[in-house]
């Protein structure tokens, strides 16, 4: 559905010095430089997947997604959706895709909602009875009959969400592009428009691209992970495939009664390790020691934890996908 060959994006920026003799050099002699915010991406996506596309902020997310969409050209390479260029097919392209920005509302402020759809309804050329049949389905999913009927500007943040997810479905769009869908819900809104993408997904085969910071979102959802960073691939793969490659992360908690048990363990002389490869926590009696099973065996963590406090209670699980991604980022990927 979706494909990806070689894309680049570069941006002229000026570069003006400082004070009034700065700007008079920038306005009669500017000064630029050369900013690549995508560097020879390319990643396939077939039909009915949930793609998971993330990485750090700047890494050049929001310009890909541009350019899939057809709103930026690509300074090189080539991208198609559904066998369609974006930029040269685009009126016939846009109406085979949906969009949601997250911080962006495609609505309008001052109409009802139910008269928004209606303006839609006309841009995509839906028929009546396909509309009829289509707002049904998008009420039951994303429950909008409570507000359907209230102007866009009197609806809160997850109100609108749905609403704008909704507009985007409007006309049965084969690929939907989401960045950012859930920026600012709360835990109960966000669970409800994961179940409505997983049903979109399920029952229409859409192809989704998913953008997003919430890591719950890529690992309820995402079938697959593309990671980028400084505007290059780091990682295309599965959420288990990530975990298994990057994930030896593990996390030990225990409750204990002994006094200053941070103080008290002392994994980095202990086992001769970097603040890296170990992070001690603790919350009154309960200590969280995150540590790198690579460079220190789960079973030598036990014993020496075991003999250095008093232990009531003790666990070891998988560090979560947040975990792995953070230390990915913060330490870059080889």
């Amino acid at each position: 559905m979706i494909q990806v060959e070689n894309l680049r994006k570069e941006f002229k920026k000026t570069v003006k010095e400082p004070g009034l003799k700065g700007s008079f050099k920038s306005l009669f002699r500017p000064k630029t430089e050369r900013v690549v915010a995508v560097d020879d991406i390319s990643f396939e996506v077939p039909k009915g997947e949930i793609l998971g596309f993330i990485g750090p902020n700047g890494a050049g997310k929001s310009t890909v997604i541009k350019m899939l969409t057809g709103i930026l050209t690509p300074t090189s390479g080539r991208c198609t959706i559904n066998g369609k260029n974006p930029t040269v097919s685009r009126k016939s392209y846009v109406k085979e895709i949906g969009v949601v920005f997250g911080q962006r509302t495609q609505l309008w402020w001052d109409l009802p909602l139910r008269e928004t759809y209606g303006v839609l309804k006309e841009i995509y050329e839906v028929d009546d009875k396909s509309y009829k049949e289509r707002m049904a389905f998008l009420n039951e999913t994303l429950d909008l009959e409570s507000f359907i009927s209230s102007p866009v500007r009197t609806l809160s943040l997850g109100q609108r969400m749905r609403a704008d997810i909704a507009a985007s479905l409007l006309h049965s769009p084969k690929v939907l592009f989401l960045d950012e869908p859930t920026i600012g819900l709360d835990v109960v809104v966000k669970d409800n428009i994961r179940r409505a993408i997983e049903q979109i997904n399920r029952q229409e085969q859409t192809t989704v691209i998913l953008t997003t910071h919430d890591l719950a979102d890529i690992e309820l959802l995402a079938d697959r992970i593309v990671m980028i960073d400084k505007g290059r691939n780091v990682f295309d793969g599965s959420v288990g495939e990530l975990k298994t490659r990057y994930g030896q992360i593990r996390e030990l908690n225990f409750v204990t009664d002994s006094p200053d048990p941070k103080a008290a363990l002392d994994y980095l002389r202990h086992f001769s390790i970097g603040e890296e490869d170990v992070s001690v926590k603790c919350e009154g009696s309960a200590v969280k020691v995150r540590f790198n099973s690579s460079a220190v065996p789960v079973s030598d963590i036990l014993a020496y934890t075991l003999e250095t406090v008093h232990v009531n209670d003790i666990s070891v699980k998988d560090a979560d996908i947040e975990e792995i991604i953070r230390r990915l980022y913060k330490q870059g990927v080889e």
